[in-house]
């Protein structure tokens, strides 16, 4: 591929003026001022910065910097893609030391940004260019790994025999995690001599289900009734704040279907479905912003991608929480020994939207 697609008290608020469709950029000092001067800014994508999922997380990145070394965090959420350009602009015309853009939409906003503003440090997450930008820092996770337990798990708390999974846009950083999520299924039925079958993604075909969408949750609702319908009872919801549709889809139906949530651990950003979530596929993308962001105020800063990894904890298989007495013993070990066999390499996981290693 040429490139891998996808409380802190405030103090002073200033709003920047801009011309956009989105939200008007806000510039705070929230960090209690040791580096006011310094400008820590973010764009999110359409999902916007509280879609419990990865705008979320990597934002949480930036308020940790922010908040530990005394910055000025200045932010512009999107509203729509549209806005990408015009927000990207607005972050350069603020002034920004460094501009993290959330997601792999905004790379070529990103890119053309970075490459005219060369004063100025910029990190993506989701995304790489097809040639290194100086300073560009790309940041990648590998969540086919952790999604490969996932689907183990899935399929190990299965009673219908079926799981299902759907997606919001066909492209690699979703279909990373349902490539995962299928490998997963398939090698617990291997080791376990079951026949569990996945529905709404075939890995060998690169087809399945989807809503179009990051944003609409009654497609997710509806695309997550659709697998129910046709026996699965456990969900794998891939699509931002569209996949909380199937949490709600799971909830209703009141202890026959459980899920797993993506990106951040589900019982943290979405509380109110912890009950039906047997764990989450997290992404620790608040770590690998927060050390972006810090590495420029440190003058570290370079180019090199980061890949997060079951090794290198950039991604990982969430607590059971209250499922935690729930999952039997044997399936805990077996997936410890499944991350375990992942990192030594005696298990490959074959997904071929896998970033490449860093």
């Amino acid at each position: 591929m040429k490139k891998y697609v996808r409380g802190t008290a405030i103090v002073g608020v200033l709003t920047l003026a801009v011309a956009a469709c989105g939200s008007k950029p806000t510039d705070s000092d929230a960090g209690g001022g040791a580096n006011k001067d310094f400008k820590a800014c973010m764009v999110s994508d359409s999902g916007g910065f509280d879609d419990k999922s990865f705008n979320q997380t990597s934002y949480k990145g930036l308020q940790d910097a922010v908040k530990d070394k005394g910055l000025t965090e200045v932010k512009a959420e999107s509203k729509s893609d549209n806005d990408y350009p015009t927000n990207m602009t607005a972050m350069v015309n603020a002034k920004c030391n460094v501009i993290v853009a959330v997601g792999f939409k905004l790379e070529d906003a990103t890119e053309k940004a970075a490459a005219a503003n060369t004063g100025i440090k910029f990190a993506i997450v989701d995304s790489a260019p097809a040639k290194p930008i100086d300073n560009l820092k790309p940041l990648l996770f590998n969540t086919a790994q952790s999604s490969f337990q996932a689907g183990y798990l899935a399929a190990a708390m299965s009673k219908s025999g079926k799981v299902g999974t759907f997606g919001g846009l066909k492209i690699p950083t979703v279909t990373i995690f349902m490539d995962g999520f299928a490998e997963g299924v398939r090698y617990f039925n291997e080791k376990k001599g079951k026949n569990v079958q996945v529905l709404g993604w075939d890995d060998a075909k690169q087809a399945g289900l989807f809503t179009g969408d990051f944003e609409d949750k009654a497609k997710g609702q509806n695309n997550a009734q659709n697998l129910i319908t046709q026996g699965a009872d456990v969900i794998f919801p891939v699509a931002g704040p569209s996949g909380l549709g199937g949490l709600q889809a799971a909830k209703a139906s009141n202890g026959k279907v459980n899920a797993i949530w993506v990106d951040t651990d589900g019982c943290v950003s979405a509380a109110e479905y912890c009950s039906v979530l047997l764990s989450s596929v997290q992404k620790g993308m608040d770590v690998a912003v927060k050390d972006a962001v810090v590495s420029v105020v440190d003058n570290k800063f370079d180019n090199s991608q980061f890949t997060g990894t079951l090794e290198n904890g950039g991604t990982s298989l969430a607590p059971f929480h209250e499922f935690d007495s729930k999952v039997p013993a044997d399936v805990k070990s077996e997936l410890d020994q499944i991350k375990a066999d992942i990192i030594s390499g005696k298990i490959t996981v074959q997904s071929k939207v896998q970033p490449k290693a860093s």
